[in-house]
């Protein structure tokens, strides 16, 4: 196979920031994809409509010219947010989702959720109202150890949420290990994202010849069991399962420092990192339904009808693109791919 079109994908979990950090990678998503989730957590971050009608405007500000892109925006769920916002949230149209981080999870996850519990008045709206809940799925506590904070999520959260709201759509984000696919493929009304760096690679390779940072990302890589049981679920046809980057631009000195941030940065690259890893499974067939079918069924919005086309040649990633005042390193920078997005 020399050539794969496919329907045009969308990206289903994406960090776009603010700025001039927005200016200059919005241009990779939109290369790529026709819509995306937008993650909320800026500083300080979007947690009401009229936050996130601010943002969605200075992103359509910065989409190239001619090119068309549609931001699905989310807000941020904290202690504080109140059944009356969701209810705006839905009558907006253009908020999909409301996202929760566990307080301290993540990058500029500070004002996130202190305790789940206090969120249910908030939950029974959205339930209420059909509008999904992005979960990151950690636990934050001192004494959980960092391989294992997805498993322990499931068990001590998203199970007894689940028990209290059997009808709230949920969508587990970039799952990391076998107990999120199980789970997943036991509950009903929850799906999952999976991202490229989870399929294509296990924890060993942030440790190859010494610490390699811009292959760090929360959740954090996990045991090559839990790769293949996430290859398997993406390359499965469940529809379940479907495309989230979590793409997350960084400067390379904020990367490469010693206290580095976590995200891997694949707007650039995505649907050929993703070729890669479907390829690797012999499952090119179920690129497509992955990528740009389940996702948006799943949130119930029409499916693109324009195509991209993936071609089978060699080219090699760039080792830095422009990027604020240092530069950003691309995931897997440096290294030679076989499939090219035209």
């Amino acid at each position: 196979m020399q050539n794969l079109t496919l329907t045009r994908p969308d990206d289903w979990h994406l960090h776009l920031r603010d700025g001039e950090a927005l200016k200059a990678v919005l241009p990779h998503t939109v290369h790529q994809f026709a819509r995306a989730i937008i993650m909320p957590n800026l500083k300080p971050p979007i947690r009401s409509v009229a936050d996130a009608a601010a943002y969605r405007e200075r992103i359509i500000a910065a989409i190239p010219t001619g090119k068309q892109f549609e931001s699905l925006m989310t807000l941020y769920l904290t202690d504080n947010t109140s059944p009356e916002e969701i209810i705006s949230a839905k009558a907006s149209q253009f908020v999909k989702a409301i996202k929760y981080y566990p307080a301290g999870a993540t990058t500029n996850s500070d004002f996130g959720v202190t305790d789940i519990r206090k969120c249910d008045r908030v939950l029974e709206m959205m339930e209420q109202v059909d509008i999904p809940l992005l979960l990151h799925g950690e636990v934050t506590d001192r004494d959980v150890d960092v391989f294992d904070r997805e498993k322990v999520f499931i068990e001590k959260h998203l199970i007894p949420l689940k028990e209290r709201f059997s009808n709230l759509r949920v969508v587990l984000e970039h799952i990391t290990t076998s107990d999120a696919v199980q789970f997943v493929l036991a509950t009903n009304k929850i799906a999952a994202t999976i991202t490229p760096q989870h399929l294509l690679f296990s924890r060993n390779i942030i440790f190859q010849g010494g610490i390699r940072p811009h292959f760090y990302c929360l959740p954090i890589l996990k045991r090559e069991k839990h790769r293949l049981a996430l290859l398997q679920a993406a390359t499965s046809g469940n529809p379940k399962f479907f495309l989230g980057t979590d793409s997350a631009p960084h400067t390379r000195n904020s990367k490469e420092s010693s206290c580095g941030c976590a995200g891997c940065y694949s707007a650039l690259h995505a649907m050929e990192l993703y070729a890669s890893a479907f390829e690797s499974a012999n499952s090119l067939d179920k690129l497509e339904a992955f990528a740009s079918f389940y996702g948006p069924d799943f949130y119930q919005l029409p499916r693109n009808t324009e195509q991209i086309t993936l071609t089978k040649t060699t080219w090699r990633i760039p080792d830095e693109v422009p990027f604020l005042e240092s530069g950003l390193v691309p995931l897997c920078a440096g290294q030679e791919m076989r499939w090219q997005m035209a």
